[in-house]
């Protein structure tokens, strides 16, 4: 974004210097606002070529006629998987379509520059120009598309009644989304989330599991999982190998999880308060069952940012004691971002967010879904596109995209909460968010501190998550991953190609930090497993039973919630 809050102007102006009316709603002025911006903008278009496309028509004709003769050097980036078929080399059509398509495609920068915007309008143009640009690719239309037209050819045409099939399918059960998984080879409980454990405690709002210890001497502190809200909990315990969960107890690390509850319209009044206190209630109940008197605590995205607010709540109360050292993993607490997922962060379309959840007391998860989705087209959306409809296959059986399908939806309350926390960028502002009656500052968290992020995070952009460190009191490390948003949470040391970015120093700026770190191979997990065994007291006999006198094993991990 180009300014902070702090430095915007008091009373927003539209771009024609109307100054809303004192009675108007926030929303309203947006909207005002963005109504005169577009129509600025459809003004510009109407008058004629944008004036970047005037200055480049001679080179523009020019590299279609060297298109059209084949003399055309345009290549596909090598990371563009579409063109990978040799007929978009060998057959001179297909080739000449390619290659026009990647010019045009080139040209939507030109065009947003030649219209005057800047700031988060001119990131908007470009977003949707990209959009519309990916949908355009000849890859998506099976005649412009070589590998479909053979598998038709190759299967007598049924590779098109397959297609047709999976979409009638996915227009019927998936919300008009091309499937990214096919789920049949996966269930809960027999190949996925199987570590050994027992749930040993349950309330309304979440289930607590204790996890088998996995050697015969363990460390003395454990540890707490808070997972996030949007998902289920079992990418920390995928499957066998690939399980974090299984990785710390192979290490010797005590592991409780947080199991939350899918909440229905029942619970639309669930908020931070709710997950707070339930974090709160999670921690005591593991300080009881372990006899340590306090733990350490992890959280991931949304879980991340619910486990820091329930320290800083803790400590307004001084009772941070309970934690011993926190680890955020993809977490954004500062979200001033200028990741795509706050584009359309405005007040009018914040305010139609809210709108959406409230007649049914709850936002489902396809609807997270999707949006996620569109935040990377090629990879999320038309990429199954292709392989279900043009190709006529079944989307892949994959362990991590079974769970990413395994939705999960948010009450009303706790969804217009977030929104408001998002946009106001609240954890930023001490004192902006109260919880359980007490104001909110990060900076009273003096625990020790570990912050992962993902270097190719479409979600939580790792610069902003590098501004975590800076926020806390305490000791802070940031490691930066390699991959992705998902493969940071599930970075088994047999992936190949993981490597992590480390640097002792933490300067303000987190270009700076990235200049100087050192690339080490393998996952992050190793060195976390180290950073977090040096802060889990000393080892001990492992205990022979699950749960306490007090909080007895009610029924076998995986339990009952993550099946809702």
């Amino acid at each position: 974004m180009s300014a902070t809050r702090d430095q915007m102007p008091l009373v927003e102006t539209s771009p024609n210097g109307h100054q809303p009316a004192a009675g108007e709603a926030p929303a309203e002025k947006d909207l005002f606002r963005r109504a005169a911006g577009a129509l600025r903008v459809a003004s510009r278009l109407a008058m004629g070529p944008p004036q970047a496309i005037l200055q480049l028509t001679p080179a523009t004709w020019a590299e279609m006629l060297r298109i059209a003769i084949g003399k055309s050097d345009i290549e596909p980036d090598k990371r563009d998987k579409r063109f990978a078929d040799q007929a978009w080399q060998q057959n001179p059509a297909l080739r000449a379509t390619m290659q026009a398509y990647l010019y045009f495609g080139g040209m939507a920068d030109d065009v947003v520059d030649s219209l005057g915007l800047d700031g988060m309008t001119a990131e908007r143009m470009r977003f949707a120009l990209e959009l519309v640009r990916e949908a355009m690719a000849p890859t998506n239309f099976f005649w412009t598309n070589p590998a479909a037209v053979k598998r038709c050819y190759d299967t007598g045409g049924l590779s098109v009644w397959r297609g047709a099939v999976n979409m009638f399918r996915d227009m019927v059960s998936n919300h008009g989304m091309p499937s990214m998984v096919d789920l049949r080879p996966f269930k809960i409980g027999e190949n996925l989330a199987i570590s050994p454990g027992s749930v040993i405690y349950r309330n309304e709002v979440f289930e607590l599991i204790q996890y088998a210890p996995q050697r015969e001497t363990v460390y003395g502190r454990p540890i707490l999982m808070v997972p996030p809200q949007v998902n289920k909990y079992y990418a920390l315990d995928l499957s066998p190998g690939r399980s974090l969960y299984e990785y710390l107890l192979q290490r010797g690390i005590q592991v409780f999880g947080i199991s939350w509850r899918n909440p229905t319209r029942a619970q639309r009044d669930w908020n931070f308060d709710t997950y707070v206190q339930a974090t709160i209630d999670a921690i005591d109940v593991v300080r009881q069952v372990s006899g340590s008197p306090d733990v350490n605590i992890m959280g991931g995205c949304l879980g991340g940012m619910t486990a820091a607010i329930t320290q800083a709540h803790l400590a307004a109360r001084g009772e941070e004691d309970r934690i011993h050292s926190s680890t955020m993993f993809v977490t954004l607490l500062d979200t001033e971002s200028k990741g795509r997922m706050f584009l359309f962060a405005s007040p009018a379309t914040l305010a139609l967010a809210k709108q959406v959840s409230k007649p049914r007391g709850v936002i489902d998860g396809w609807q997270m879904g999707s949006m996620f989705a569109w935040l990377r087209p090629n990879d999320l959306v038309w990429n199954y596109w292709v392989n279900n409809y043009l190709l006529g296959q079944d989307p892949p059986a994959f362990d991590i995209l079974a769970w990413n399908a395994d939705q999960t939806r948010l009450s009303s309350a706790f969804h217009r909460q977030l929104l408001d926390m998002v946009s106001g960028d609240q954890l930023a502002h001490p004192g902006a968010l109260k919880v359980l009656g007490t104001p909110i500052d990060l900076s009273r968290i003096t625990t020790d501190t570990y912050v992962a992020a993902g270097r190719t995070d479409h979600i939580t952009p790792w610069q902003t998550c590098y501004r975590t460190i800076h926020m806390v009191s305490g000791r802070a490390e940031f490691v930066l991953c390699s991959s992705g948003h998902i493969q940071t949470v599930v970075a088994d040391p047999k992936h190949r190609g993981l490597g992590y970015y480390l640097n002792p120093d933490t300067p303000p700026d987190a270009e700076q930090w990235l200049a100087d770190a050192q690339r080490h191979e393998g996952s992050w997990w190793e060195h976390w497993a180290g950073w977090l065994g040096e802060r889990s007291g000393e080892q001990t006999a492992a205990p022979e039973t699950l749960g306490s006198s007090r909080y007895p094993a009610l029924e076998p991990a995986p339990g009952r919630y993550v099946r809702d």
